[in-house]
């Protein structure tokens, strides 16, 4: 009788699903790593455990061989490579910590060089018509306007941004309290033009956005409720459309790159940039320097006479 393998590959042994769910449990608890990350760990090892289990292994069992084999079979883009490549790692090097003489069958697979993209930042010129398109005339507006400001003024993700309850924010000290990746938490300067802004919008528009209620989200949509990274892309694209700016240099987090760039234009310190961004690494800090320093280029090949 013919074997029906796309069964069998959707199947995981009790003793695999066992492994994945205790090492997610360990690395959320050691490391407080964000739940999309623990999602897409899980799913990279139950990929792996699906294809060692047509090869009659486990992921206990894996050799390197098997591992190598599988990164050929199963073609992904780069970037998915390198995460399934940290997944198996972790998971690996859990085991080898747990068990003394564990031969983790990662140590010698060759990472894939990932392609260095550089953060997308407008000129300054642009960002001053980004931030000046809403219509604070009205409400959706002004909230427009006090999202677009913050963001661009404070740095934030925008998970961050739309995450972010009321309690967050001081206007007193100026000051946002924000949870970033991993439930760490940081205090970042609002900025006296996003601070003004903010006020407007949570003595004008807030309250009738909120109908009565006392939703916990800062920026509240036109139902009440709180704002989604998809509605903040929507209206950061309304808006640079509507001055001009070319659909190919926004991104979601165009305000955020904007921010490090031009802090590190006039001379911010990177360490400050670093706290200011929550990056847990300074190397993630430093690619805006290369943004930075491209825009140099530019400005002194547009503008020396020998450039």
């Amino acid at each position: 009788m013919k074997r029906d393998v796309s069964k069998e590959q959707t199947t995981i042994a009790e003793a695999d699903a066992q492994d994945i769910a205790a090492f997610i449990e360990r690395v959320w608890s050691e490391d407080g790593l964000a739940e999309r990350t623990l999602e897409a760990y899980r799913q990279d090892l139950e990929t792996l455990a699906r294809w060692l289990a047509t090869r009659g292994r486990r992921l206990h069992t894996a050799r390197r061989e098997d591992i190598s084999a599988f990164h050929g079979s199963q073609p992904v883009a780069v970037r998915s490579m390198a995460r399934r490549q940290s997944a198996f790692r972790r998971y690996y090097a859990s085991v080898a910590r747990n068990e003394p003489g564990f031969d983790d069958p990662t140590l010698l697979i060759e990472r894939p060089k990932m392609p260095r993209s550089l953060p997308k930042a407008l000129a300054e010129r642009e960002i001053e018509g980004l931030l000046n398109a809403p219509d604070v005339s009205t409400m959706l507006g002004m909230r427009d306007r006090a999202m677009l400001e913050l963001m661009y003024a404070s740095g934030l993700r925008v998970s961050e941004l739309v995450d972010m309850p009321l309690s967050a924010l001081n206007t007193r000290q100026g000051v946002l309290r924000i949870t970033g990746k991993g439930g760490k938490d940081r205090l970042v300067p609002v900025g006296e033009v996003a601070l003004e802004h903010i006020q407007t919008y949570l003595a004008q528009a807030r309250p009738a956005l909120a109908k009565g209620r006392q939703p916990p989200a800062l920026f509240l949509s036109n139902r009440g409720e709180g704002m989604t990274r998809q509605m903040f892309w929507t209206l950061v694209k309304r808006h640079a459309a509507a001055v001009g700016i070319n659909a190919k240099r926004i991104s979601p987090h165009v305000l955020r790159h904007s921010f490090a760039t031009h802090l590190l234009n006039h001379g911010a310190d990177l360490r400050a940039l670093q706290m200011l961004l929550g990056h847990s690494a300074l190397s993630t800090t430093q690619i805006y320097t290369l943004v930075a320093k491209e825009g140099l280029k530019r400005l002194h090949a547009q503008h020396h006479p020998r450039g």
